[in-house]
């Protein structure tokens, strides 16, 4: 395994390669610790299965509107009036994209550093990190916030979150990521599985109403044709992993879930274009500063780690 850095189409891209196979993950730094590229051989042709931004153009245009891949802390999804109480006290999220619209946390544009990296003949990894000190008025914390993505053998790409609370009194905390596959066939023909039995109600403005229906469409597979998903759903840690998979019948690619016990929650998103599809891993439910699903309370001086990984079979 080896790692190197060079600049394409705007980017500075620090790449994780196996050698051997050929498998390559590239991450961006500066930008979200976004996850740029996972590409695997198929049929001699070296493809990549994340729909990333073409350029820094591209990027600086509709990052606000898709957050492709970036990390998403310390809340996902939408916040509700981007407001919320905390031990006695009443805050308002700063970082909107529009008045009253909070969505993605704080650090999805933030730029990130390289704190360390590894390569041996087993792995290569790289860790990024942010040291968030009180930057919103919304969020008046201090936390580290430790991403790193280590390339394994057979196709696998492993990413966790450390987050570390620096602040002298507890903090709410809900950790996510946001990639956006594709494998170059339209989603109408892939058959999404996950092994689920409960979706979150949402409200007509995709807020959670706090309730948890049953629901298991998905947990035997089932075809994307028509299908419009913006959802999040509980996963069921008592079923076998992969927890999720994503199958292209057409190309016989397959891309499975591993999410760790702190990701309970799966989120699945299809855009308009209907070209690529997010299955996000969530520590909780959207609004979970106010519903409380999900939500993690990190003691001063504590931390946690959150995991998943991604197995490409082609």
């Amino acid at each position: 395994m080896t790692i190197n850095t060079f600049h394409e189409a705007g980017f500075d891209i620090i790449a994780l390669t196996d050698e051997q196979s050929g498998t390559q993950v590239e991450i961006v730094p500066a930008h979200g610790a976004l996850l740029h590229a996972f590409k695997v051989r198929r049929q001699g042709e070296l493809i990549n299965l994340i729909d990333s931004y073409s350029s820094l153009e591209d990027l600086r245009e509709n990052l606000h509107v898709s957050f492709k891949s970036v990390k998403l802390s310390p809340f996902a999804c939408r916040m509700k009036d981007a407001a919320y109480e905390w031990q006695g006290s009443s805050y308002s999220i700063e970082k909107t994209i529009a008045p009253g619209n909070a969505i993605h946390g704080l650090l999805y544009d933030a730029k990130f550093t390289v704190a360390e990296q590894q390569a041996s003949a087993r792995e290569a990894s790289v860790t990024l990190t942010y040291n968030f000190r009180e930057e919103d008025t919304g969020y008046p914390f201090s936390y580290d916030c430790q991403a790193t993505y280590t390339l394994l053998p057979g196709n696998e790409l492993r990413v966790t979150t450390k987050v570390i609370n620096r602040s002298q009194t507890s903090i709410p905390v809900m950790d996510g990521w946001h990639p956006y596959f594709s494998t170059g066939t339209p989603v109408d023909e892939l058959v999404l599985t996950f092994a689920s039995k409960e979706i979150v109600e949402f409200d007509a403005k995709l807020i959670p109403t706090g309730k948890v229906l049953p629901y298991t469409e998905f947990v035997k597979g089932k075809k994307l044709a028509g299908v419009e998903l913006d959802n999040s759903f509980v996963l069921d840690f008592s079923q076998a992993q992969p927890l999720a998979s994503l199958l292209d019948p057409v190309k016989n690619i397959q891309i499975d879930f591993f999410p760790g016990d702190h990701y309970p929650v799966l989120q699945v998103y299809i855009p308009p274009h209907r070209n690529s599809i997010a299955v996000e891993n969530l520590s909780g439910a959207p609004n979970a500063f106010n519903n409380g699903i999900g939500l993690v309370t990190l003691a001063a001086g504590e931390d946690l780690t959150f995991d998943t990984r991604i197995k490409i079979t082609v």
